[in-house]
């Protein structure tokens, strides 16, 4: 199945699939899930995000053949990180739809259109410490993992993270 996951363009239609997403389940360690009035504003900077064409990133739903509605989220956006501009990346499968690659699968996609951008050297990813599935993801798609570190998530809320880190560009001297 993995192998037939397809990440296609954020749009004004994927609203149920954000509060789908939202599931307490997906949210455990990200801080439980979010209100309603902060899932419109999400919705709101992942359309925003998915319309620019600077390179500041992109957000996608997941989409299996056969399936009718997307499994998931997943997306790519602009941080500073340790002085640094890079891409982070994040993403979230539907419960029903786990443990079958389909993050992972999901994860070297959002990769690729990352590298295409040709802008940054790395993508980070920072699940938290005790979400194994989602640190498994990261070295399931080729990320190194650097170690811990603490990041906020959702902000002003300190949360203990590995930091995982993937050289889009490992052609290039290190800069």
């Amino acid at each position: 199945m993995a192998s037939s996951v397809r990440i296609e363009p954020w749009s004004d239609d994927d609203f149920e699939l954000l509060r789908r997403a939202n599931a307490p389940e997906l949210m455990d360690h990200l801080g439980g899930p979010e209100t309603e009035e902060a899932l419109a504003g999400r919705h709101s900077r992942y359309v925003a995000l998915s319309a620019d064409r600077t390179g500041r990133g992109r957000m996608f739903r997941i989409a299996l053949p056969g399936v009718a509605d997307a499994v998931g989220t997943i997306g790519f956006w602009e941080r500073t990180w340790q002085g640094r501009e890079v891409y982070e990346t994040g993403w979230a499968v539907l419960a029903e739809f786990q443990g079958r690659g389909i993050a992972s699968a999901a994860t070297r996609a959002v990769a690729e259109r990352a590298r295409a951008e040709n802008k940054h050297r790395y993508l980070h990813a920072y699940p938290s410490v005790d979400n194994g599935p989602s640190n498994g993801v990261c070295r399931k798609a080729g990320f190194v993992l650097i170690g811990e570190c603490e990041v906020e998530y959702p902000p002003g809320h300190p949360l203990l993270t590995n930091d995982w880190r993937l050289d889009l560009h490992p052609e290039r001297p290190d800069s």
